[in-house]
This record gives C-alpha cells, sequence and structure tokens, in this order.
C-alpha cells in the first residue's frame, strides 16, 4: 500500500505529477488528493459499477499541477496541437488542461468512452457504492481475521490486520476500512491451493475482481498455469497465493464455505 504523502513529495521535488489508481479503495475509503496526488484513477469496472456488468474507467484531476512550469517535460500539453486549431491546452485552459485534452484529442483518437448503457449501469452502481463498501470492509475484516488464525493458512495479506506491514498506512489514509480483497496463502503450497479452490461452493472462481459477489483466483491454475513455481516467483507471484475478493454476502456464509473446503485439505 503506498504512503501516498511521501510519493507525491518525492514525485514534486523531480517534477512530474502523483497518479493514484486508486480502485480498490474507491472515494469512498481514500481520498488521494488530499495526500497530495494529482491524478485519481479508477477501474470504474469493480466497486463502483459493482455488478461486473459495464467496463470503465474514470479519471479525476485535481488540477493542482501545474504542467506549464515544465514545458519541456510536457509538450503535449504546453505546445500547439494542430489538429485543434494549434490550441495550447494549457493557456486556453488551465487547470483544466489535462482533462480537457483527454476528453477532445484523445478521446477522438483512442475512442475511449461508454456507451450509453454502460454509463447507465455504472450509476446505478454509483447509487449504493457507500453501502456496499462498508459491508465489504466489514466482511473482509472478519474473514482476513479467520484466515490468520486457521491452522492450515501460511500467510495473509490484508492491510487491516495489526500484522500486516502497511497496517499504519491503512490508519492513516483509510481508517474506514480499505477494501475487501484479501490475498493469503496455504501451507500444503500450490497444490493444496488449488484443491481448495476446487471444494468453494458460494464463492465464485472467476478472473474478475471486486464486485457485490465473492470471488476467488488461485492464479497458479488458471491465470498463469502455464508457468511453473519457479516462473511465478519471477513474475512476483506465489504458487500458493489465492485472491479473495470478499463479497457482500452474510460473513457467516463466507467463513463457513471458506471453512467446508479448508477442512478438505490434508
Amino acid at each position: 500500500m503506498l504512503d501516498i504523502e511521501k510519493f507525491a513529495k518525492v514525485a514534486h521535488d523531480h517534477q512530474v505529477p502523483l497518479i493514484v489508481d486508486n480502485t480498490f479503495a474507491t472515494p469512498i475509503n481514500c481520498n488521494p488528493i488530499k495526500w497530495g496526488a494529482d491524478i485519481v484513477i479508477h477501474s470504474t469496472t469493480k466497486y463502483m459499477d459493482g455488478h461486473a456488468m459495464a467496463l470503465g474507467g474514470c479519471i479525476v484531476d485535481s488540477g493542482n499541477f501545474d504542467w506549464s512550469a515544465y514545458p519541456d517535460k510536457f509538450p503535449g500539453l504546453c505546445t500547439s496541437d494542430e489538429s485543434y486549431h494549434g490550441i495550447i491546452y494549457t493557456e486556453k485552459f488551465g487547470k483544466a488542461a489535462y482533462l480537457t485534452k483527454a476528453t477532445t484529442q484523445l478521446m477522438r483518437d483512442l475512442g475511449s468512452m461508454q456507451s450509453p448503457q454502460n454509463a447507465f449501469l455504472l450509476n446505478v452502481g454509483l447509487e449504493t457504492l457507500s453501502l456496499r463498501m462498508e459491508r465489504h470492509c466489514f466482511n473482509a475484516q472478519k474473514v482476513a481475521e479467520y484466515l490468520e488464525a486457521h491452522e492450515k493458512v501460511a500467510w495473509v495479506n490484508y492491510p487491516g490486520l495489526k500484522s500486516n506491514r502497511y497496517y499504519a498506512n491503512a490508519l492513516k489514509y483509510m481508517p474506514d476500512g480499505t477494501c475487501g480483497v484479501i490475498s493469503f496463502g496455504l501451507k500444503g503450497g500450490r497444490e493444496a491451493a488449488a484443491k481448495m479452490m476446487d471444494c468453494l461452493e458460494l464463492a465464485a472462481i472467476v478472473t474478475h475482481v471486486a464486485d457485490a459477489r465473492t470471488s476467488v483466483l488461485h492464479p497458479a491454475s488458471h491465470t498463469h498455469r502455464q508457468m511453473n513455481d519457479e516462473q511465478l516467483k519471477e513474475a512476483g507471484v506465489a504458487p500458493d497465493l489465492i485472491r479473495l475478493s470478499v463479497g457482500i454476502e452474510h460473513v457467516d456464509d463466507i467463513i463457513a464455505d471458506l471453512e467446508q473446503a479448508l477442512s478438505k485439505i490434508q
């Protein structure tokens, strides 16, 4: 978990903006701009959408970074855009220069615009975002504590746990909760993790993450199954790693599903 304030200072000392991906925390739990971030991005397909029905993303520009102070570094914003009648974005739009370029020239050239139906689905999801995040965080905290205490679990990575190396940052930047995504590993390693996946009943085995249902993925036997253990480690993926995206079902049901699956692991 990034120490936003620290990295904002480093970025600004080097005359570059700090861009933070706030997808998992969402605006409900974290405000990176408050801590010095210049731009915040989200994959709205995750918690903001809430139901995994619509692809999308968003950019939130604080307007605080002075692009014109470093014209050699940012010519796309500080020199003439001949495709738009020679406009210089920083001169014409001031603090809105970055977003204006993104929503005119770049959107025009790359086509990064949601369809009306997808935008409608996203707006429906946003209506319940604060309620859902409260439930995601409550459930994930309980599940993380359960896993940390389980004899068959080798390790758990969740910033809400006091034992986690990011716990202090979590308290500073997200005092009301972090997110619903947990990673953990089993003492039985890769084979045990794959077997546990096959034994789950409530959790959906999917590549997607961070929506209303509890979702789980074991990369070593799914998305990265072509790799051996050494290759996985080189890619930064532990062979026993299980990514658990805790949903908004009743927490007792989620833990019961994990318990019955773990009970079948030797």
